[in-house]
């Protein structure tokens, strides 16, 4: 017998399912499994010539370039797109370069990422005042 919280994005004026509704875990996930994956890539395949200890750093230099110009440009990294996710403001607007920064960031340390509100939000996306919805 639980307090009834409604449903994930409520006390943000989102609708409960379809376009605009919060992101799923899974979704959200597997569009970071994906845009880890491409970076990976790329810092194997240009920035490391091969060298497989250093990818891993390299990787997470090229995951913040890729979440600021994305995200900051066009609202999506690759791997959300795919996914069909799109990261907005809460008030629903595009986010600004300083908030996508912010948020950038603290995704790549990990742990804001790890702990979520009760809407599924990270706290990366609580600080930047972002969140993840489908499109």
């Amino acid at each position: 017998m639980g307090a009834d919280t409604g449903y994930r994005g409520e006390r943000l004026g989102l609708p409960e399912h379809g376009p605009g509704a919060i992101a799923p875990l899974g979704r959200r996930f597997g569009a970071l499994f994906t845009d880890w994956a491409l970076c990976m890539l790329i810092a194997y395949g240009l920035l490391t010539g091969g060298n497989g200890q250093a990818t891993g750093n390299w990787a997470l230099g090229v995951l913040l370039v890729l979440s600021v110009l994305t995200i900051g440009t066009v609202g999506s990294t690759p791997g959300k797109r795919l996914f069909g996710l799109r990261v907005v403001a809460e008030n629903g607007e595009r986010l600004g370069f300083f908030r996508v920064l912010v948020r950038s960031v603290l995704l790549c340390l990990a742990i804001p990422a790890l702990v979520w509100d009760r809407d599924g939000r990270g706290l990366h996306d609580r600080l930047a005042r972002a969140v993840q919805v489908r499109i």
